[in-house]
């Protein structure tokens, strides 16, 4: 990724953060010709991996009823999102911890 392409991208990357509606935005706005970035489509990934394993989860979670237990998953998945959400911030295209290079690999052909 060039410097170039980082700010190119990096609106988009942010936008995808914004909750799942964002992913989706970003997404197309990134698939535009003009405005292709592979930094906003690294993080459109990381995004939308972090999105659908939220909902996922969440659902199960919740069946568990307990805010002990609720409450672990949501402070889990709210430091992801910091986490992803200031390397869009900071121009850093690094994967979220634990489970960012997965993402990377089951959504590599997203925004290619």
């Amino acid at each position: 990724m060039t410097e170039q392409d980082i700010e190119k991208g990096k609106n988009n990357a942010i936008i995808s953060y914004i909750t799942i509606f964002g992913v989706i935005i970003a997404y197309y706005l990134n698939n535009e010709v003009e405005n292709k970035s592979e930094f906003a489509s690294f993080h459109i990934r990381q995004s939308l991996g972090l999105w659908l394993t939220f909902f996922a989860l969440g659902y199960i979670i919740g069946s568990f009823d307990s805010w002990m237990i609720s409450s672990g998953f949501y402070l889990f998945f709210a430091v992801l999102f910091i986490y992803g959400f200031a390397n869009a911030l900071s121009k850093k295209g690094q994967p979220v911890p634990l489970i960012g290079e997965f993402y990377q690999k089951i959504f590599s052909n997203l925004g290619n």
